[in-house]
């Protein structure tokens, strides 16, 4: 069976271009926003809408319609900061499983992060023991499990670097800045192109067992230090340059992507950031 029907949960920065391609491609979607103003945005993409909220407790919008006659689900919709707390993603998520479980849902891919390994100066691979420090990547960790136990559905998890795109960089938060931290810290990104890429290869392999009930590091093969990065960075788009703290040791950690350029026979398109 060839599946065609995809519903995503967050069509915002990446949910919404990953869709379209999706469209592009001969996949029907459906997609969920929680804001009126862009149910029109959806549509204008061909893209059938729907307005959900999910909650710790209940879910707001019709989605038993929303998950209907689809065979693939995307959940990309990551925690949301509160200053230093999160939400109840968990809860959120536990919400949500009951109707994926008695849906046409039979694939699950779950947008995740690196967050949830240790900033301990390590190569991270797959086999990388999850060590999340935040709150947010503790979440995450705790839902990547919930969905990958449950034997109704088969899940996949995609943990993304940080992610860019032509309209989002970090050096426009960090140009200017003083006493960053970490300056020896390996960059780990993604761009948004790659990461709709990526989720191509796998639901373009929707029925291959080697991409489900997987998980996959996302980050592009370049790890110059950040100090290196945003400074050059700066300098080509002609912003004040940020400064960083020398004086403290670095952490980060450099996350390697070969599990799944080997499995996906995928290739980097924006290697250089």
């Amino acid at each position: 069976m060839t599946y065609k029907n995809i519903s995503i949960l967050g069509c915002g920065w990446l949910g919404l271009p990953l869709a379209t391609a999706l469209i592009s491609n001969n996949f029907s979607v459906k997609g969920s926003t929680t804001s009126q103003n862009k149910l029109s945005v959806l549509e204008e993409n061909r893209i059938q809408p729907f307005l959900l909220s999910l909650n710790e407790n209940e879910i707001i919008g019709n989605i038993d319609a929303f998950l209907e006659n689809s065979e693939v689900l995307i959940i990309d919709i990551p925690p949301k900061l509160r200053g230093n707390a999160t939400e109840n993603f968990v809860a959120k998520i536990k919400t949500l499983i009951p109707f994926i479980e008695t849906s046409s849902v039979t694939k699950v891919l779950f947008i995740s992060s690196t967050s949830v390994y240790a900033d301990d100066n390590s190569i991270v691979t797959e086999k990388t023991t999850p060590k999340p420090e935040t709150e947010g990547g503790k979440q995450l960790l705790e839902v990547e499990q919930l969905l990958q136990k449950n034997k109704n559905f088969e899940t996949t998890i995609l943990r993304f670097g940080g992610l860019i795109g032509e309209d989002r960089h970090p050096i426009k938060f960090l140009a200017g800045r003083e006493n960053i931290e970490n300056p020896d810290g390996a960059i780990n990104l993604i761009h948004q192109k790659d990461c709709i890429g990526i989720i191509l290869k796998i639901i373009c392999n929707t029925e291959s067992d080697e991409v489900w009930n997987e998980t996959f590091n996302a980050a592009s093969p370049f790890h110059p230090t950040r100090e290196e990065y945003y400074t050059q960075k700066a300098i080509e788009l002609n912003l004040t340059l940020p400064k960083f703290n020398t004086e403290k040791p670095s952490v980060g950690k450099v996350i390697l992507s070969e599990k799944l350029i080997k499995t996906l026979d995928f290739t980097f398109a924006k290697s250089d950031l």
